[in-house]
């Protein structure tokens, strides 16, 4: 079985095999091993740093800033393909982000918690960028919007089971974050040693460019993932925050959060999913651009007009919803991309994604400490700018037909 596992196969002939053993199985078993240990580190994170270290708003921006950093050098991808096969590198990324996340509880400082979240990061930000890539090569464009809506269902799935667990575990059995952080994070290792045992190696037909690559016909796509990367930050960072710090959230409340959330992106991922197959991924996007510019506004109104916990929870809710759109992205790039850019792009893509996460959590975590409503009008500026951006996208984009602009026949020029 072993010496069957590690030989390549055609994704042609990949697709004649027992479905348990083809490329798409192995994507939504990836989907399903990484939020294991993101999702309950994530779920712990913000109780743990203030309780274990006792972080402010200047440190967990600062933690954030580190975390960031491997996403920033997601570039890196490129040059590591040369000699590992991409399949290999997204399950090794998963091994370091579950081995790493185990640990977490063991270091509880300032430098120990940035060390160890450093070292996650860089399994999580190369496991994100190589699985992107191996998404667009290994599924059809026509069924790419569906089967990423199931994908995204797979992963809320296994935060589901994560955080249902910690809900209905963590107080009845006086859980510790030590025991916790190595059951979560050791699953996601044992998974992806298994798939690296039992999974031939998948051969798309097109061989990828392994160097950096910068096309100006993909401006548009460079500058939504930049304003992108720098909006989901000040979620990401300064929402979940909130609820702990202004609302007094403990583990289980900020768990029961994340169980509502994981639920909802269930149900309408693969809604999602049918509606950008539908309705395209510009219409999409302008709905959730709409959508987050009015939830981040919402969110300085916590703060301005004293707004209770129910609405900052159903804000948060809101929010994932809107995120959960945010596919249509990567659909949008499968359409217009010439098939051997997709893996250095998604390289480019994720560093690019990642240039004002380095910095932006540190420096918002001083402006957090002075005026918590400027850190929400920031974004929802940013997600404003993402929204005149993706007016720019054509109904129907493709090569040659990138924007608005650019003439929808002629063949695509760089």
């Amino acid at each position: 079985m072993i010496g069957d596992s590690i030989r390549t196969l055609p994704l042609a002939e990949a697709r004649k095999l027992p479905f348990v053993r083809q490329p798409v199985f192995l994507l939504f078993l990836m989907a399903f091993a990484m939020p294991i240990a993101f999702a309950t580190w994530s779920a712990l994170l913000n109780n743990f740093v203030i309780e274990a270290a006792g972080f402010t708003g200047v440190e967990i921006g600062w933690l954030h800033t580190v975390r960031e950093i491997p996403g920033f050098l997601a570039v890196g991808v490129i040059f590591l393909i040369i000699f590992v096969r991409e399949q290999v590198l997204g399950l090794t990324s998963l091994i370091l982000l579950g081995g790493a996340s185990a640990m977490t509880a063991y270091f509880p400082s300032f430098g120990g918690i940035l060390v160890l979240t450093l070292i996650s990061s860089v399994g999580f930000h190369y496991y994100e960028t190589v699985n992107q890539s191996l998404q667009l090569q290994w599924i059809e464009k026509d069924k790419a919007p569906q089967l990423l809506g199931w994908l995204t269902a797979a992963g809320s799935f296994a935060s589901l089971v994560a955080y249902g667990l910690l809900v209905l575990t963590w107080k009845a059995f006086d859980l510790s974050y030590s025991f916790v952080y190595v059951t979560s994070g050791g699953i996601t290792v044992a998974i992806a040693v298994f798939a690296l045992i039992y999974f031939p190696q998948f051969e798309a037909p097109d061989p990828q460019i392994k160097k950096m690559v910068l096309r100006r016909r993909y401006w548009l796509y460079y500058a939504l993932q930049f304003v992108s990367g720098a909006r989901r930050q000040i979620f990401v960072v300064f929402a979940a925050f909130m609820m702990v710090e202004h609302f007094n959230f403990e583990v289980h409340e900020v768990t029961s959060l994340f169980l509502i959330n994981y639920v909802a992106n269930m149900i309408f991922a693969p809604l999602i999913g049918r509606a950008i197959h539908r309705y395209g991924e510009r219409n999409m996007l302008l709905f959730e651009y709409t959508g987050l510019s009015l939830v981040f506004l919402a969110y300085g109104g916590i703060y301005y007009f004293g707004w209770g916990v129910l609405v900052g929870a159903s804000l948060y809710v809101a929010n994932h919803i809107f995120f959960s759109m945010a596919f249509a992205l990567k659909t949008y790039f499968q359409k217009i991309a010439a098939p051997e850019d997709i893996a250095p792009t998604a390289a480019v893509a994720f560093t690019i994604n990642h240039i004002a996460a380095v910095f932006l959590p540190a420096l918002l975590g001083y402006l957090w400490i002075v005026n918590e409503v400027s850190v929400f009008v920031l974004a929802a500026g940013m997600a404003l700018t993402s929204l005149i951006l993706s007016a720019l996208i054509p109904r129907h984009p493709v090569p040659g037909h990138e924007t608005i602009f650019a003439g929808g026949h002629r063949a695509a020029a760089e």
